[in-house]
């Protein structure tokens, strides 16, 4: 007669088995996290190359490069930062501080920058840390560059005390110029304009995970969160452009393209309803898609931020 196996032993064997598969599991998981936390934040794989810096300058970003002059900040956590300034020949204390979005440079920020010039502004481009020339071993997406532009207004309102200072994005420019917004800054910051930016790093990367990879974000997008925790120093849901916006009593400009399927059109109204400021404006341009608000109607883009400024600015 055939012995059967003894449950002890079954059950060691059960729990060897489901313990080899747990590990398989986790370390699945952890290449998977890693890997997107890779291909998103780090401008040396290949997900997130600096593209931009390849591609020639012309029009207003050769402009914009040609008539400037660098600047250089110090951050807290002691990276050199870069940034482009250009100052007005006629005497004015307004400043637009613009920021580029994910994987550009500040050059290609010139078809705002020389509007805000048309407007009388002396015009900062920052570089976001790990773009173009300002180190950085990391993309952020604009949770730590939030303090980078806090100093970047100290250097200006020390450079001249009676400046009125905008804060201007476009895309992770947008989201860095809300994050931003909940931060405590001096009287000299009068407003702030953002064109498509996300409503938290967490919510942007959940809807480009399953577009891109079909993917849950459960637990794939978690493991992801703790890797760039463990190796950034920031979690992808503290990183929330909503929860800084709850904090800003200054005035808001938010601009969307209603076909923008990159940053959902969507979250305009999380941002937007979560500003707590009582000066807060919207604005949907009907027919753009992701950054093209101002390509698509310019008409309609440039004569509401004109009018937003002069109800807030000098």
């Amino acid at each position: 007669m055939r012995k059967t196996a003894k449950p002890r032993s079954v059950c060691r064997t059960v729990l060897i088995v489901l313990a080899v598969l747990a590990v398989l599991a986790s370390g699945a998981l952890a290449f998977v996290g890693n890997y997107l936390f890779r291909f998103a934040l780090d401008p040396t794989a290949e997900g997130m190359m600096n593209t931009y810096q390849a591609q020639p300058l012309e029009g207003d970003a050769a402009w914009f490069q040609d008539n400037s002059e660098d600047r250089w900040l110090t951050s807290r956590d002691g990276l050199k930062l870069h940034g482009l300034y250009l100052a007005q020949e006629a005497e004015s204390h307004k400043y637009a501080v613009i920021c580029h979005g994910y994987n550009s440079i500040p050059q290609y920020g010139g078809r705002y920058a020389a509007k805000f010039y048309e407007m009388g502004y002396h015009i900062l481009a920052p570089a976001a840390r790990a773009h173009e020339l300002s180190e950085g071993r990391y993309a952020s997406m604009g949770w730590l560059e939030r303090k980078d532009i806090v100093d970047w207004v100290g250097t200006l309102v020390e450079q001249d005390p009676e400046a009125e200072i905008v804060l201007f994005g476009v895309s992770m420019g947008g989201a860095t110029v809300m994050m931003t917004a909940g931060e405590e800054l001096p009287a000299n910051v009068k407003c702030v304009i953002e064109d498509c930016g996300y409503s938290s790093v967490w919510d942007e990367f959940a809807g480009q995970l399953d577009e891109l990879f079909g993917l849950p974000t459960f637990p794939v997008l978690d493991v992801a969160s703790l890797v760039t925790q463990f190796r950034a120093g920031f979690g992808f849901k503290e990183a929330s452009s909503v929860e800084q916006l709850k904090k800003t009593s200054l005035p808001v400009l938010f601009i969307h393209g209603e076909e923008d399927t990159f940053v959902p059109y969507s979250m305009l109204d999380l941002v937007y309803e979560a500003c707590a400021s009582p000066e807060k404006e919207r604005l949907s341009v009907p027919g753009a898609g992701h950054g093209e608000a101002s390509w698509e109607d310019p008409e309609l883009y440039w004569s509401t931020v004109e009018r937003f400024l002069a109800a807030h600015v000098g």
